[in-house]
């Protein structure tokens, strides 16, 4: 299935303590990275199976016992872009803070102004944000005379810089243990759910939940999700959980649909390629158990998915193709 990407949103609405001035900020943002929102709170229970094993699902069989395990709860302090404005002086100044350890291009809509000096219409209103920053992104003078300042904007951000090139060192490892095979369930240019930028050349991996997920290339970790139990085709089931990992190219991979509670990285860390990350799942939406693999990158405020070979027999190269059974060496 498709792993969707889109880019962050939500709303935060911001009255500045100053009775001559008001704002409010409209936040749109994603990630690719990046990531929004909180996930429902979801309880998950186990059960035995015809043949007396156990089964984990996320909610009680209607004619068996099932034992409640734990409540999952609701995500929350993943990393994000916030901005932040303020009155100094006659000064409103409006600064952009980047939680992540990657550098995030954001782009600013200037909604409604009112008593202050509009940016200059050569300003893009476009930035990149350095990793762990906070930036001042504008200064706006009040007016001398006019209305009490008013200023209403959105925002949104993408992970990466614009303008990388794809240029891995050698090709990528599959993400799964040495010798191990698994067929390519979809991959361009056969696509059925891969069909936008973002996901054109994507693969998916047929695979049982709990296979043991490898790193394909060196990175960073920049973010995780973890919090969610269900899976499946239901509009309902909720964002699937994830790795992104970004190279030193300024691509970025991303391993989803993964096992809940199985991912051992977490943001911050560098991994080499054959590391452990997780288990591979069925979270989010999923026709069926699978491994999403795919490496993006930012094209200026735009998420763009690239070509990938894997390592096949002595060094060679293997570009993945549907129905095709590849092994990692």
């Amino acid at each position: 299935m498709k792993f969707v990407v889109r880019k962050k949103v939500g709303y935060a609405p911001q009255l500045v303590p100053d009775r001559r001035v008001q704002a409010s900020i409209t936040v749109l943002g994603v990630m690719m990275f990046l990531m929004a929102g909180l996930l429902s709170a979801q309880s998950m229970y186990k059960y035995r199976g015809d043949n007396g094993e156990w089964i984990y699902a996320d909610r009680p069989q209607d004619d068996r016992q099932a034992l409640p395990v734990r409540d999952l709860g609701a995500r929350s302090g993943a990393s994000r872009i916030t901005v932040t404005n303020e009155l100094l002086g006659r000064t409103m100044v409006v600064s952009a803070s980047n939680d992540f350890n990657v550098p995030v291009q954001m782009a600013l809509d200037i909604r409604v102004i009112r008593g202050l000096e509009f940016p200059h219409p050569d300003n893009k209103l476009l930035w990149v944000l350095s990793p762990r920053s906070k930036t001042v992104v504008l200064r706006l003078e009040m007016l001398a005379e006019g209305e009490a300042p008013y200023l209403d904007y959105a925002y949104e951000y993408l992970a990466g810089e614009p303008g990388v090139e794809h240029r891995p060192s050698e090709a990528y490892r599959l993400p799964f243990a040495v010798a191990a095979n698994f067929p390519v369930t979809q991959a361009y240019p056969n696509v059925v759910t891969h069909t936008t930028p973002d996901a054109y050349y994507a693969i998916d991996f047929a695979m049982p939940v709990g296979t043991d997920i490898f790193a394909a290339r060196d990175g960073m970790v920049f973010d995780v999700e973890s919090g969610n139990f269900r899976g499946g085709l239901d509009a309902d089931v909720g964002t699937a959980n994830l790795v992104r990992i970004l190279h030193d190219d300024g691509t970025y991979a991303v391993y989803a649909h993964l096992n809940r509670n199985s991912i051992r990285v977490a943001p911050g860390d560098f991994v080499q390629r054959g590391q452990y990350i997780a288990e591979s799942g069925n979270s989010g939406l999923s026709s069926g158990p699978h491994l999403h693999f795919v490496v993006l990158k930012n094209g200026d405020m735009k998420i763009e998915s690239v070509p990938v070979r894997f390592t096949g027999i002595d060094s060679s190269a293997v570009i993945p193709s549907i129905g095709q059974s590849l092994t990692a060496y």
